[in-house]
């Protein structure tokens, strides 16, 4: 069992850089596949960034080239490095970790919920 913890959401102007913080406990973090996601006021949640246990990343063509996500496993701790934030990035943002294991299935878990604002 996990347990996430967001950190690092707030107010940025446009342009501006912010840097998200998952920390997890209960359990090691090497095994599972990490991400972000985010969700709009009157949208659905979105994936914005993966990385797999392996060291595989993938981005939204919305975030490329300005988040980066990253994990170190012995913090047991994910990043999300958000830079040249734009004002449609304002979402909460959710920090993401899963694993399917055999028999038992998909073991995931979802972190609180951080807000980023973009405006000016």
């Amino acid at each position: 069992q996990l347990q996430l913890v967001e950190s690092g959401g707030g107010l940025v102007q446009p342009g501006g850089s912010l840097r998200l913080s998952c920390a997890t406990s209960g359990s090691t973090l090497e095994d599972y596949a990490t991400g972000w996601f985010r969700q709009a006021p009157g949208k659905e949640r979105e994936a914005v960034a993966t990385l797999t246990s392996g060291g595989r990343t993938n981005y939204a063509d919305s975030v490329k080239g300005r988040f980066t996500i990253s994990r170190d496993n012995a913090k047991n701790t994910v990043y999300l490095q958000m830079n040249s934030l734009k004002p449609e990035d304002t979402a909460v943002y959710y920090c993401y970790v899963g694993v399917i294991r055999i028999p038992s299935g998909l073991d995931d878990y979802w972190g609180q919920g951080t807000q980023v604002t973009v405006s000016s």
